[in-house]
């Protein structure tokens, strides 16, 4: 059982920064486990992979957003952040975090935060 909290989200002039953080309950650390990635969904746009941090550590970006977006995790606080860099108005979205289970098969997702970006 894992449960997701996801927090940083707001509004943000383009060109501004915003971290997002997912802190996962869970009676150990997630990350030998589970796959952990970022999602966004704009309105009238389906939801869609930011990007993802591997069990082993390996890092994976949408093309819309590499260079700009940093996913991380800091293993000692069960923790995954989302270190966002010039935001651009089509960044607008609600984020999710995900875990995903690489084994035992199971998804948890968080219930996301908004993020808009203003021109």
């Amino acid at each position: 059982q894992v449960q997701l909290v996801e927090s940083g989200g707001g509004l943000v002039q383009a060109g501004g920064s915003l971290r997002l953080s997912c802190r996962a309950s869970a009676s150990g650390n997630i990350f030998w486990i589970y796959d952990m990635g970022w999602y966004r969904q704009a309105p009238g746009k389906q939801r869609e992979l930011v990007a993802v941090i591997a069990t082993g550590g390996d890092t994976n970006y949408a093309d819309s957003v590499k260079g700009r977006f940093t996913i991380s995790r800091v293993i000692a606080k069960n923790t995954v952040y989302l270190q966002m860099n010039s935001l651009r108005p089509e960044d607008t979205a609600v984020y999710y975090c995900n875990a995903a289970g690489r084994r035992n098969g199971r998804d948890y997702w968080g219930q996301g935060t908004q993020v808009t970006v203003s021109s």
